[in-house]
């Protein structure tokens, strides 16, 4: 099952595009950009989660 690619920021609403380096996520999939991952100390708010850097959904060649 894929991960699903919430494209803005849960706190700040920022925009995370499917290819940004700039989003972090939890195990539930919570969305974070880099800037409130950083404030939240790498914490999920929601769940208490480690927030780890979303891997990135390149196109297809």
């Amino acid at each position: 099952m894929p991960l699903e690619m919430r494209q803005i920021c849960e706190r700040c609403q920022a925009p995370l595009p499917k290819d940004s380096e700039a989003a972090h996520i939890c195990s539930y999939e919570c969305t974070f950009c880099s800037a409130c991952a950083e404030a939240m100390s790498g914490r999920c708010p929601n769940c208490g989660g480690e927030l780890l850097r979303r891997p990135r959904r390149l196109p297809r060649t």
